[in-house]
């Protein structure tokens, strides 16, 4: 279950770097102990318009290239602050301010950090069908109607 988590991390540090996000660090709070998630993921946009990007970005590829769905999220209707709950990952998107303003990683200063840089990817020649995502729009309806029916 550990290495499939690590992969997920990487994968929502990829999908928050492609809607350029800023700062993006995963918190491993597994040697901490008394956390309520194994790893935190935080980055921050300097616009609300780049918090909802990135949040949806996550919840995609998350759907797409994991398997797996959000179980609770907060921040969507005023994207100053997106928290996507994976179960034993957590999302927090923040607008540049809030996160300067919380300062979130200072609360787990002990736990093992790694930050992400936006790397240029060779483009792969393996395959040349593209699956076209769904809209996020219609990943974020999804994900609300979800929601309210597991309740």
């Amino acid at each position: 279950m550990a290495q499939k988590n690590t992969s997920a991390v990487k994968v929502i540090a990829d999908a928050m770097l492609e809607k350029k996000a800023q700062r993006v660090a995963s918190l491993d709070l597994r040697p901490v102990g008394s956390s309520i998630a194994d790893w935190f993921i935080v980055c921050n946009a300097d616009s609300t318009t780049g918090v909802a990007a990135i949040a949806d970005n996550v919840l995609v590829k998350m759907q797409e290239k994991c398997d797996r769905k959000v179980l609770r999220m907060q921040g969507l209707e005023n994207d100053f602050w997106v928290i996507l709950d994976f179960g034993e990952i957590v999302v927090h998107i923040f607008l540049t301010e809030y996160r300067e303003f919380y300062r979130l990683e200072d609360l787990w200063a002990d736990a093992p950090r790694k930050e992400y840089v936006d790397e240029p990817v060779a483009p792969k020649k393996t395959s040349t069908v593209r699956v076209k995502p769904k809209s996020t729009a219609k990943v974020r309806a999804s994900v609300k109607k979800n929601i309210k029916t597991e309740e």
